[in-house]
């Protein structure tokens, strides 16, 4: 790579923002800043200066100012979820000011292995660090924004390799499986519906289901009550003071006699003869 081309690099971040497409943009439109936005999941398309152009899982859009452009409304039940990141003062050599290069000359860099996962991840790490608001955030947020100019820039140089015949999409499954189980763990006392999820992973309820799936080859919602099952297991058997309705209480059921019908055909004891044989 050329040195010039990134030796002063120090750009000003502006934001960053996620969505799922579920429907079309209003404007066709164009900004004075670049913009990157890359498809975290699904499919879409977009109509940029004059063109239609297909968007898929692990597509980097570059849109450079006077770049016109304009999401449109997906296909199927795989909405596009994107995650869009706007940024100035970024100065490459040979290019006007505010321009990144285009890797090929095209404004789609469509990834695949190391640098679909690099970037899934550095996109995933950003929306962490907006959410969380700690100290510093700005300048996490620009160093992560800097990361991903220096891939683009290498893929301009020398593009990555691509493996025929060889799948990465469990990279990004495999994250979303993660934070669902996660969020499982911490919140099991709570209610929790598939479509409340869906909604705090800019996902929709069908692709959450399927690639769980697919992944543990469990749905969402078994896992869930296995965890909450074997979390009742625990308060049982450590405090026998709270009655099987406080028990159902604490992982989530109001209802007690449909929370001891489900313990009982996952351990084949109810919850009290669990308490019994303490």
């Amino acid at each position: 790579m050329d040195q010039q081309m990134i030796e002063n690099l120090n750009p000003t971040f502006l934001f960053t923002w996620k969505g799922t497409r579920y429907r079309e943009e209003k404007k066709y439109h164009s900004h004075d800043y670049p913009e990157l936005a890359y498809v975290l999941s699904g499919q879409g398309r977009y109509r940029i200066n004059g063109e239609i152009y297909p968007i898929r899982e692990g597509d980097l859009l570059i849109l450079n100012p006077g770049t016109m452009h304009q999401a449109l409304a997906g296909d199927g039940d795989q909405p596009a979820t994107e995650f869009f990141i706007g940024f100035s003062d970024v100065q490459f050599h040979a290019l006007e000011p505010n321009c990144v290069p285009l890797p090929e000359g095209r404004m789609i860099l469509h990834t695949a292995g190391e640098l679909k996962q690099r970037l899934f991840r550095i996109c995933s790490s950003m929306d962490a660090e907006k959410s969380a608001m700690r100290e510093g955030r700005y300048f996490m947020l620009k160093a992560y924004l800097m990361q991903i100019l220096v891939l683009i820039l290498r893929e301009t140089v020398q593009p990555v390799a691509r493996r025929e015949g060889q799948s990465f999409e469990s990279v990004n499954r495999q994250y979303v499986v993660e934070q669902i189980v996660s969020y499982f763990e911490d919140h099991y006392s709570e209610k929790i519906s598939l479509d409340s999820i869906a909604g705090n992973m800019y996902l929709s309820p069908f692709y959450i289901s399927r690639i769980f799936k697919s992944e543990t080859g469990d749905t969402p919602i078994h896992h869930l009550i296995k965890i909450r099952l074997e979390k009742a297991r625990e308060i049982l058997e450590s405090d026998r003071s709270l009655s099987v309705q406080q028990v159902a209480a604490a992982v989530g059921y109001e209802d007690a006699y449909h929370f001891s019908k489900l313990f009982k055909k996952h351990y084949g004891l109810s919850p009290s003869q669990v308490r019994a044989a303490r």
